[in-house]
C-alpha cells in the first residue's frame, strides 16, 4: 500500500474557512470513491482570548470525524492544544518536547489516498512548538493549499506574500466568501493574475449566506434565552438567521426598514407589540425580547401561525446585539444545513481534475 499523500490547509488569518474546505473536499472526493484521512495537528480557538485548559477532544476532528464518517485509521493525532496552560507551560520552559518529532507518527503508512491535515489559524500561530504552516509543511514534505477570504482584491497581497514565504511548496489557493458584485471580477481579473504569477487557483467561491447564518438553537445557547413560543413541529436548529435588526423606532418607519432584511432576527422591548406584529408582516425568522419576559397573547397566536419562534433574554440590548453578531462573523459548521451548502458548493466550483493532477493522485476508474 503507498503512502498516503498529506496536505496542509491553511490560511492566513482565523475565519477563513479552512474546517469548510476540508469538509467539502473529503466529501467530494469520498463520493469519487476516494479514502481520505484527516488531522489536526495542533488544537486552537476560534475565540478571542484562550481557553485556561481546553477539552481533551478537540472539536473540529470530532465534528468532521462523525459527519463523514470517518474511521480511527484515517485520523490522525491531535498533538496538543494551544490553550493558555500549554503556552504557559512552554515560555517557562517546562514543556521542552520537541512536537516536530512527534510529527514523526504521521509519517507511518495510512491506509488512504491523501490526508489532510489542518493548519493553526494564521502562518505565524503555533511556531513555538515548532507546528506553525511552514514548520510542518517542511517536516512532513507536505505542500500546502491556501484557503483566503476574499474582502477586497487586496487579498492578492497576501497570497503573493504567501507564494514567496512558500516557494514551491504552496500548491494553490481557494478564495471564498466573494461578493456577488465582485465575482466576476474575481473571474476576470483576480483569477488569470493569480495564475500568471505560478498560482493556481482550484476555487473562487461566491460569498453564501447560509454559510453565515447562524441557527435560533445557537442563538438560545449563546445568549441564556428562554423559549416564550415555539412552534409546533419546528425545529429550532434548522432555523436560521441571516441578520440582525433592532426595533426601536416608531412602527410606520419600522416597516420600511424591516422589509429591507430577510431571514432575519429582530430585538425589541417585549412592551414593544406594534414592532413585533411590523416585524411579523416580513421575512422575519425569530423575534427577541428584551424588558420583561412576556409575550402578548395576539402576538404568540400571529407567531404560531407563521412559525416564528420568541424568545426572552435577560441581558440589555447592546449586549444581546454584540452575542448574535458575534456568532453571525463567524461560520460554524456544526449546523446540517451548513454541511449540505457547503457540500454542494465545493462539488460545483472547486476544480477537482486538477487538483488530483497536481497532488500525483491517480484517477480512479469510473464505474
Amino acid at each position: 500500500m503507498p503512502q498516503a499523500k498529506h496536505l496542509l490547509i491553511g490560511s492566513t488569518r482565523s475565519g477563513s474557512g479552512k474546517s469548510a474546505t476540508i469538509l467539502g473536499l473529503t466529501y467530494n472526493l469520498q463520493a469519487k470513491g476516494y479514502k481520505v484521512g484527516y488531522g489536526k495537528p495542533i488544537g486552537t480557538f476560534t475565540t478571542k482570548e484562550l481557553p485556561e485548559a481546553a477539552e481533551r477532544s478537540e472539536a473540529d476532528v470530532e465534528f468532521i470525524k462523525q459527519t463523514l464518517s470517518l474511521p480511527q485509521s484515517l485520523l490522525r493525532p491531535t498533538l496538543l492544544n494551544l490553550d493558555r496552560s500549554a503556552l504557559q507551560r512552554r515560555l517557562s520552559g517546562e514543556d521542552t518536547a520537541d512536537y516536530s518529532d512527534k510529527l514523526e507518527e504521521y509519517k507511518e503508512i495510512i491506509e488512504g489516498d491523501i490526508v489532510f491535515l489542518e493548519a493553526p489559524a494564521n502562518t505565524a500561530e503555533g511556531a513555538i512548538f515548532g507546528l506553525s504552516l511552514e514548520q510542518m509543511a517542511v517536516h512532513l514534505e507536505a505542500p500546502i493549499l491556501l484557503v483566503m477570504r476574499f474582502g477586497s482584491l487586496l487579498v492578492v497581497d497576501h497570497i503573493l506574500m504567501a507564494k514567496r514565504r512558500f516557494g514551491d511548496r504552496l500548491l494553490g489557493v481557494v478564495i471564498n466568501d466573494i461578493p456577488d458584485e465582485q465575482y466576476e471580477t474575481a473571474i476576470e481579473i483576480l483569477h488569470p493574475y493569480l495564475e500568471n504569477q505560478g498560482i493556481p487557483v482550484f476555487a473562487l467561491m461566491p460569498e453564501n449566506r447560509t454559510l453565515r447564518s447562524v441557527s435560533v438553537s445557537e442563538i438560545i445557547e449563546q445568549l441564556g434565552a428562554s423559549i416564550l413560543c415555539q412552534p409546533e413541529n419546528i425545529d429550532l436548529g434548522k432555523i436560521m438567521v441571516e441578520e440582525l435588526k433592532i426595533g426601536a423606532m416608531d412602527v410606520s418607519s419600522a416597516q420600511s426598514y424591516f422589509r429591507k432584511s430577510y431571514n432575519k432576527a429582530v430585538i425589541t422591548g417585549s412592551s414593544r407589540i406594534d414592532l413585533q406584529f411590523a416585524a411579523l408582516e416580513t421575512s422575519t425568522n425569530c423575534l427577541i425580547l428584551t424588558g420583561r419576559p412576556f409575550v402578548n397573547e395576539d402576538v404568540a397566536h400571529k407567531a404560531m401561525e407563521l412559525g416564528v419562534p420568541i424568545l426572552a433574554v435577560s441581558k440589555d440590548t447592546l449586549s444581546t446585539v454584540s452575542i448574535i453578531e458575534g456568532c453571525l462573523g463567524q461560520v460554524r459548521l456544526h449546523e446540517g444545513v451548513k454541511v449540505t451548502s457547503i457540500c454542494e458548493m465545493m462539488g460545483k466550483h472547486f476544480n477537482f481534475d486538477r487538483f488530483l493532477k497536481l497532488m500525483n493522485i491517480k484517477a480512479l476508474a469510473k464505474v
